[in-house]
């Protein structure tokens, strides 16, 4: 299960109703943060998840609403005691950042923090651990931008009443074969894990899009990784195509036309602008949400999803 909690929804300027972006993704007690724009930290503090579990920040792209978060996390983490190494991802550019930041206001940060500059222009997988990997995928912005993405890697299942019928004992030769070496049976025969393994079940999948315009080739990659949820930016309603366009970002209709190529379960949209929190801009903007009619939702400050497949 990823438990994901959005810390901050809006755009360029925050508002009373939404703060800069930010989204928490918890997956076995690790926290991965996508982007960390002003007050991050003081979000934390009305969730229930600890920013000292934070293991690794991705940054979308260098523009202050998803960055200036950073010299406040990196300087409280070492006021708490933090001792783990702190890996930070972003575009070219990133490491200049978190060096000031690093010694922004003369503080000494007692622990290790490794910088990853990513320099593709096209799809990378980025981190990879033993259950799941992050990839990067570059976006459509006035500036180099990327996209991230979550997916959890399923090995394939043991057929343990197979197992048995050929004669495997249970113990280190059923690891064996789920590690896909070959071991012999209690006859002496050889057993390869083709002959006993299921295929592995679906993982979780969930993407980030950060500020783009809309990519149709982001929403076929994600096709192809069978993506579960796509969070998208949707700046503007769908009336403000040219605005979008002219600003390098997305529309609703936008986001809901790459979900709907990408085939994903759901979509939550996000990076709202500010224009939407009066009232009766809002109303707008939800009724244009509306008139799709399907699995999509309006992202929210501190509101928590859990993935499942």
């Amino acid at each position: 299960m990823l438990e994901i909690t959005f810390l901050g929804t809006g755009a360029a300027i925050p508002s009373k109703r939404r703060n800069h972006m930010g989204i928490a993704l918890k997956f076995n007690g690790d926290i991965y943060l996508l982007d960390c724009g002003e007050n991050i930290q003081r979000q934390f503090l009305y969730t229930n998840l600890s920013p000292m579990k934070i293991k690794a920040i991705f940054i979308t792209h260098l523009h202050g609403d998803h960055i200036l978060g950073i010299p406040g996390i990196i300087q409280s983490l070492s006021f708490m005691g933090r001792t783990q190494k702190l890996e930070i991802y972003g575009p070219k550019g990133i490491k200049e950042i978190v060096e000031m930041a690093k010694n922004f206001g003369y503080n000494c940060i007692e622990y290790e923090v490794e910088v990853k500059e990513i320099k593709k222009n096209k799809e990378v997988k980025i981190l990879e651990e033993k259950d799941f990997c992050f990839y990067a995928y570059p976006t459509k912005h006035y500036i180099p931008s990327y996209a991230y993405i979550f997916k959890e890697i399923k090995k394939p299942r043991l057929d343990i009443n197979k197992a048995k019928e050929l004669g495997i004992k249970v113990g280190p030769d059923l690891k064996k074969l789920k590690e896909g070496i070959p071991v012999k049976n209690i006859h002496g025969e050889t057993i390869f894990p083709e002959q006993v393994l299921l295929p592995p079940k679906r993982g979780i999948c969930v993407a980030y899009s950060g500020d783009t315009l809309p990519i149709e080739d982001f929403a076929l990659f994600l096709k192809n990784l069978d993506c579960s949820l796509l969070i998208h930016e949707a700046t503007f309603d769908s009336s403000e195509k040219s605005l979008a366009e002219e600003t390098y970002h997305s529309t609703v209709e936008d986001a809901y036309r790459i979900f709907k190529l990408s085939q994903a379960e759901k979509l939550i949209l996000t990076h709202i602008s500010a224009r939407y929190d009066k009232e009766e801009n809002f109303l707008i903007y939800k009724r244009d949400v509306e008139r799709f009619n399907d699995n999509i939702e309006i992202s929210e400050d501190l509101k928590k999803y859990e993935v499942r497949v």
